[in-house]
């Protein structure tokens, strides 16, 4: 997919179908989030390629709840520039660090965190189903990518 248009940019009222279509969040929740500045939109060609949703944990760390690359656009590293929009958005709000996670049985997210900047910060044990934990990484906007 070489020669192509990609754009990153915050969602808007007409992206909520797309940016809500993996179910985790109601609807009604993504809105906010998008009237909130919290949602970004990757587009390939103008097409919508994937989204990040951002939550803000005590109401101030930016954390990454959700980033999603659609199937078809996997492998061509556009999540470096969707994660790379959102780095840049963070430092202009004054933000200096930015967090995510990821299941401590899911090695394909955690292979993604590390070559991204994120460093491993700590886990909670039994967070999730089945009381599988959670490991957490950190990084700070704008550290150059390994």
């Amino acid at each position: 997919m070489e020669n192509n248009t990609i754009t990153v940019r915050l969602a808007g009222p007409d992206d909520l179908d797309y940016v809500s279509r993996d179910g985790y969040v109601l609807p009604e929740i993504i809105q906010r989030k998008i009237n909130l500045s919290e949602v970004f939109l990757l587009t390939v060609n103008k097409v919508p390629a994937g989204y990040l949703r951002l939550e803000y944990l005590w109401s101030s760390i930016p954390y990454i709840a959700l980033i999603w690359i659609d199937e078809d656009f996997r492998g061509y590293g556009y999540s470096h520039n969707i994660l790379a929009y959102v780095e840049n958005h963070l430092r202009e709000q004054g933000n200096d660090k930015l967090y995510s996670s990821s299941q401590v049985d899911e090695p394909e997210p955690q292979a993604w965190h590390r070559p991204m900047g994120f460093v491993e910060c700590g886990i909670i044990n039994g967070i999730n189903e089945n009381g599988i934990g959670e490991v957490f990484f950190r990084k700070t906007p704008g550290k150059p990518q390994a």
